[in-house]
């Protein structure tokens, strides 16, 4: 009877049989090993847990009395601790943070019992810890700093002198003037005999707002000072022109217009003079007599 079809195809030689049998037996043997080993791709790639525990092995080495051998540490100020050197000396960082965030609005902690208060450290690593800490000198010398930071400064008050009295080594005190702007100054005063206001300073070329301000703070006109009086209804050309404010053609049209209308009277007559200098009429008016 001649084999079907089905047995002739699963019918092996000898040599097959052998050869079945050793790949059964490897697939066997790599299943156990799968099975028993972890062969998996992330071989060798720390895992969450892996790397918590080296964190904790991290920070258990530096709080270990061999680490802190190790980095020697010295005196320092608390207020500038940063997370090494938190973790160094055994902080938690929740208690690094609250140090941070209180730093944060540009506040210092001045004592040991400060720096708990902020940070809320447990009182054995307040104990171990607070030898270390060095603060400013200002800190730990009270009454400097109460002399020094506390006391409320007195500004001296400034004695205002007669500007007509100043000479040039009272001008050349204030800032910005040198011996040129001094002496400009003093034969400015020459020309009118004397000041009548310390706005007239701010005809003088050279000096600047900042300048003006500092002699305004430092010097005043007496209220009493001896000036010469021009005479306006009396005054020839010649005599108007020694005050600076009178130049040629001006005082010329003053004397004109006093022959043709008779005498001034007041001040105010003389805003009809062509070319008056109206802007400085307040200060003209103290040279003049009526």
């Amino acid at each position: 009877m001649k084999p079907s079809f089905f047995n002739s195809y699963f019918q092996f030689t000898k040599a097959q049989r052998s050869g079945i049998f050793a790949l059964l037996l490897l697939v066997s043997v790599l299943q156990a090993v799968r099975y028993f080993f972890d062969i998996t791709s992330d071989k060798g790639k720390p895992t969450s847990k892996q790397q918590w525990i080296s964190t904790q092995i991290y920070r258990d080495s530096l709080q270990s009395p061999m680490n802190h051998n190790k980095w020697k540490l010295r005196p320092f100020d608390p207020n500038f601790i940063n997370d090494f050197k938190g973790y160094q000396l055994g902080m938690s960082v929740s208690e690094i943070d609250r140090l941070l965030a209180f730093r944060k609005g540009n506040r210092f902690v001045n004592s040991a019992a400060e720096f708990q208060a902020v940070t809320k450290i447990s009182d054995s690593l307040l104990h171990k810890i607070a030898p270390l800490f060095k603060f400013p000198a200002w800190v730990s010398n009270k009454a400097h700093w109460k002399s020094n930071y506390e006391r409320p400064k007195i500004e001296q008050k400034i004695v205002q002198i007669d500007i007509n009295e100043a000479t040039a080594e009272d001008l050349k005190k204030i800032y910005g003037i040198g011996d040129g702007l001094s002496e400009r100054i003093l034969k400015e005063k020459r020309k009118f005999g004397a000041f009548v206001s310390m706005d007239q300073l701010n005809d003088i070329y050279g000096l600047s707002s900042e300048v003006i301000e500092e002699l305004n703070k430092r010097f005043k006109v007496n209220s009493e000072v001896t000036r010469k009086r021009i005479n306006i209804n009396t005054a020839t050309i010649k005599e108007l022109m020694q005050l600076p404010y009178f130049r040629y053609p001006v005082a010329k049209a003053i004397v004109a217009h006093r022959s043709m209308n008779g005498q001034f009277v007041k001040i105010a007559d003389l805003t009809n003079i062509s070319g008056f200098p109206n802007d400085r009429i307040e200060i003209i008016a103290l040279y003049l007599e009526f």
